[in-house]
């Protein structure tokens, strides 16, 4: 039956709500990235989605860097839990989005050192491999620590063992 013989108006439809769409998926196999052409890495089309959605450009062109150093830099699998591959990015999305500026600060960290690969040290000035600031080291132990409980939280607890032997 057409709307025009239903004796419905438009009007008189109810649309369902509009739920935004899920964010596209960060699969970070070699293959996979391999495989994108220009401006079509997961990374990339991570950025479009977060802007769609609404992110600050600024946050979102930062998160986008993040989410590629963590792959193309092959930063531990801790830290690229923190960089969104394992949530395809919407742990990085929400931060983001609830409070910006904290977000572009620790981004800017994790990019400073490469991952707390290294730093730039106060005395020579250069970019040292190994060495932390204090407020690297600081987020380093902080950001560990999420990873762990993050990880901890989704793997099922192991069986207590019991010693059946009698004393």
């Amino acid at each position: 039956m057409s709307l025009a013989n239903s004796g419905s108006s438009p009007s008189d439809l109810t649309l369902p709500p509009k739920t935004p769409p899920p964010p596209p998926k960060l699969d970070a196999s070699w293959d996979r990235v391999c495989a994108c052409s220009f401006g079509h890495y997961p990374w990339d089309d991570w950025k479009r989605w977060a802007l769609a959605q609404g992110l600050d450009p600024k946050v979102a062109g930062q998160a986008r860097l993040l989410i590629r150093e963590a792959f193309n830099h092959a930063w531990e699998g801790w830290l690229q839990i923190i960089c969104g591959w394992d949530d395809d990015g919407l742990a990085l999305f929400e931060f983001g989005r609830r409070a910006p500026e904290k977000a572009l600060r620790q981004w800017n960290v994790l990019m400073r050192t490469d991952g707390f690969r290294g730093d730039i040290h106060p005395e020579t000035r250069a970019w040292t491999w190994g060495y932390l600031r204090f407020d690297a080291g600081r987020l380093h132990d902080r950001l560990l620590l999420q990873a762990t409980i993050y990880t901890l939280s989704r793997q099922p607890l192991p069986e207590p063992k019991t010693d059946n032997a009698e004393p």
